[in-house]
């Protein structure tokens, strides 16, 4: 027997069962998980790890092709070493940027008055100015930075060109001698390490340290002495041509804030420029793009400013390197941004020196929307921010200092002497507020005037206050006009509004409907009579009664009060071919605004009607009704009758796509049958020969077409197809007829009565309806699979309990 202080049954069977429920359902999420894709082995590793591997490539000596490769041999993906790629990309850059500042939250600093604080709108609006600001620094590049980005602006030397005269020979140059004339002959040679080049029985030629030009002497004048008598001596007839037929390479060092420092082997033609874009160019996080050295043998030989050659296109400064030169990107000093309305928004290096005007030179100067009386300026002071206005006298001599920002604003959208018309002028538009048109009167002159339409009793001037409010200003232009008012000074950003008559009523129109060959609603026009409005709308149809017009006008007075009339309506006779009747009412009736005409059409017209048989008649094609009365037996009869082949069970009446059960045997046998339709246009009879097959649809095991046997009934079709399946509705087969008349399965108490099967019907076994609420197979072994062991879980807790 259980205690008290044990717990209850029903407790522990609600714990067990949570317990079993949990393992379920983490069971089916670690069956999910384990079938999804295993992640990439670069996103297991660590930046510390990515940064690790970088570190130790490089101290290998191998290029980034090498250490691809090698990757590839461990096993790594092509996708493995891209995202790799992208990831020391990341932390290369991340790594290269200064560390910024950050306050410190929740302590007093230093110079903070207690208990003072901003008004929330005001620091707000200051805090959303700096972050607007900085968001748009982030998206701002340092000038000069895109250069090194062009995949197509490489500085590479052209080897194809002829070697430059200034050329200095070195080791592993290869020269090519041709000498021609009274002795010919070739030598290709190589200079050695020591500097000289060897001809065949001649003594080493030192070479090195020359230009190519004094190298050519200098062999000429040995072979001159080596037996080629008169060599390059004018008349001689004997020549020399010396050229340089391989470059060497050079090796130059790049150090400082570049973005790839290191050493780079160049062709000996390679320039300053070359270098820095195959180091990926000064950074732009804290190179200098002005300060860099070119040092040679522990000298400075050249200080770059790539600033030149990008706004002047200047290369002077793109020297021919020399081997072990060594090139020194600095650090930058002083970077202002400049934003707002200049051709160039960017962030620019500034030299000493320099002022707000040179700064706003690098930035293409003022765009053609700038607002050129003053810039602000945003700068960083020792503990704070601060705002500086600088006019435009002020920007020759304004010196910037690092970190300021630098925003050109736009000019307003007003006009400091525009007034504006509209309406019904002559010439509406904006004008010059100026000495001769300073009132509403020498406006309207101005525009040319006023049109035949204006409104004279109010014209409206919108006007702006001095707050900005608009307010409205009203006068009578009529008055005006007449000089029975004084002229109205005008302001700046005056509106004057002349109105329409036009604008102050609904527009005026006409309407014509019936037997009328362009039906419409057109404009009004004055003095426009029934005939000019028919004339108008294309005249009359076929069928149009000229003696039967009726126009349906609104009445707009009812001086008698209330009338039960909504409307008058006039009745006229027009002339066929709309000749001008003088003295004839219809001709001196003139039209009003919104006026209806209504253009009847004559009793006894009636366009051509028709119908279709075809099929298994005497002679099919297209009939017209003649009569209102014509019946289906009066078309067959119409189409010679039948022809002997004719299936009467099968024929179809169609009318308006819809096929009309019908059985036309009973039409042939008895006219006056209720079935035997009266023609409509575009009814379809269809007659067909005799068909030997039905066709067996719905919930059979095998649908299909059988041929017809006239020995078989329902039954004997269901069988041929197979029987029905599971899920068929025998109670509720059915048989379409070829005529589109259906028979349904006929039930008395326990009886059922199927029905015939005619050539060419249709057996149809309808399908069970599915049930929504039904489980699938998986639902119902997992549901059996909880309950046991949800069972096998009760009976353990009933075990230990009962002990």
């Amino acid at each position: 027997m259980l205690t008290t202080d044990k717990l209850s049954f029903s407790t522990l069977f609600v714990q067990y069962f949570r317990i079993a429920l949990t393992c379920f359902v983490l069971s089916t999420v670690a069956n999910v998980y384990a079938q999804q894709k295993t992640p990439s082995r670069v996103d297991q590793l660590t930046d510390e790890q990515v940064a690790e591997f970088y570190r130790k490539a490089q101290a290998s000596g191998l290029n980034e092709f090498q250490i691809e490769q090698a990757a590839m041999s461990q096993g790594y993906t092509l996708d493995d070493i891209a995202k790799m790629r992208k990831r020391i990309n990341t932390i290369r850059s991340q790594g290269s940027r200064p560390t910024s500042q950050t306050g410190i939250t929740g302590t007093m600093q230093p110079g903070t008055n207690v208990g003072r604080t901003l008004p929330n709108d005001l620091s707000q609006r200051d805090s959303s100015d700096v972050t607007r600001l900085r968001d748009t620094t982030k998206r701002l590049k340092v000038f000069g930075a895109s250069l090194f980005e062009n995949a197509s602006l490489s500085f590479e030397p052209n080897l194809r060109i002829a070697t430059p005269r200034n050329y200095v020979v070195g080791p592993d140059d290869e020269i090519s001698i041709d000498i021609a004339g009274a002795a010919s002959d070739n030598f290709q040679l190589k200079v050695s390490p020591e500097g000289t080049v060897k001809v065949p029985n001649v003594t080493p030629i030192y070479v090195a340290g020359l230009s190519i030009e004094q190298a050519e002497q200098r062999i000429i004048a040995r072979l001159r002495k080596a037996g080629y008598q008169g060599l390059g001596v004018p008349g001689s007839g004997t020549t020399a041509n010396v050229a340089l037929t391989n470059i060497r390479s050079i090796r130059v060092t790049l150090v400082g804030e570049v973005v790839r420092p290191g050493t780079y082997t160049i062709s000996s033609l390679g320039s300053a420029f070359n270098a820095l874009y195959l180091a990926g160019g000064p950074n732009p996080e804290t190179g200098s793009f002005r300060k860099i050295s070119v040092i040679r043998g522990n000298r400075v030989v050249r200080t770059i400013d790539l600033y030149d050659f990008i706004l002047r296109a200047d290369q002077r400064d793109n020297i021919r390197l020399q081997d072990q030169d060594v090139i020194r990107v600095a650090d930058y000093d002083t970077h202002v941004t400049m934003t707002g309305e200049v051709r160039r928004p960017a962030i620019f290096e500034v030299l000493p020196g320099e002022t707000l005007k040179t700064v706003l030179g690098f930035a293409g100067g003022f765009s053609d929307e700038a607002y050129r009386a003053s810039i602000t300026l945003r700068r960083n002071t020792t503990r704070e921010r601060q705002i500086i206005t600088i006019t435009e006298e002020q920007i020759a001599q304004f010196v910037p200092k690092p970190g300021d920002r630098y925003v050109v604003g736009k000019i307003l959208e007003r006009y400091e002497n525009r007034v504006q018309i509209a309406g019904a002028v002559m010439r509406p538009g904006d004008y010059a507020l100026e000495p001769g048109l300073e009132t509403v009167k020498q406006l309207i002159r101005r525009a040319d005037g006023l049109q035949k339409d204006a409104f004279m009793n109010r014209a409206i001037i919108i006007r702006e206050r001095p707050d900005l409010d608009i307010e409205s200003i009203s006068f009578d232009l009529g008055k005006l006009m007449r000089g029975e008012e004084n002229d109205i000074p005008l302001l700046r950003q005056d509106s004057v509004s002349i109105l329409s008559i036009r604008d102050l009523r609904e527009r005026y129109y006409v309407t014509i409907e019936g037997a009328i060959n362009k039906p419409d609603t057109i404009n009004f026009i004055s003095n426009m009579g029934i005939g000019d409005l028919i004339a108008q709308a294309g005249g009359f149809q076929e069928g149009a009664k000229p003696n039967l017009i009726e126009v349906a006008r609104r009445i707009r007075s009812d001086s008698a009060g209330i009338r039960n009339v909504t409307l008058e309506k006039y009745q006229f006779a027009v002339d066929p071919n709309l000749r001008i009747v003088p003295g004839s009412p219809a001709g001196t009736f003139k039209l009003e605004p919104f006026d209806i005409v209504y253009v009847r059409t004559s009793a006894n017209y009636e366009a051509q009607r028709q119908v279709n048989v075809y099929g298994e008649v005497m002679q099919p094609g297209n009939y017209a009704i003649v009569t209102r009365r014509e019946r289906i037996s009066d078309l067959i009869r119409r189409a010679g009758g039948l022809r002997p082949e004719a299936y009467l069970m099968g024929a179809q009446y169609i009318r308006d796509g819809e096929i009309i059960g019908n059985d036309l045997q009973t039409i042939l046998d008895d006219s006056t049958a209720e079935s035997n339709l009266l023609l409509k246009a575009g009814d379809t009879l269809y007659i067909p020969r005799r068909s030997e097959t039905v066709d067996i649809q719905g919930a059979v095991l095998n649908p299909s077409v059988t041929s017809y046997k006239s020995n078989y009934d329902f039954n004997d079709y269901i069988s041929e197809a197979g029987g029905t399946t599971d899920n068929a509705r025998g109670g509720k087969a059915y048989v379409i007829y070829p005529n589109g008349r259906k028979d349904r399965t006929h039930h008395f108490l326990f009886f059922r009565s199927r029905p015939k099967v005619e050539p060419g019907s249709t057996v149809v076994v309808p399908f069970k309806p599915l049930d929504q609420n039904r489980l699938s197979p998986v639902e119902r072994v997992g549901i059996l699979s909880l309950i046991g062991t949800l069972a096998a879980t009760a009976t353990t807790i009933i075990i230990n309990l009962s002990r």
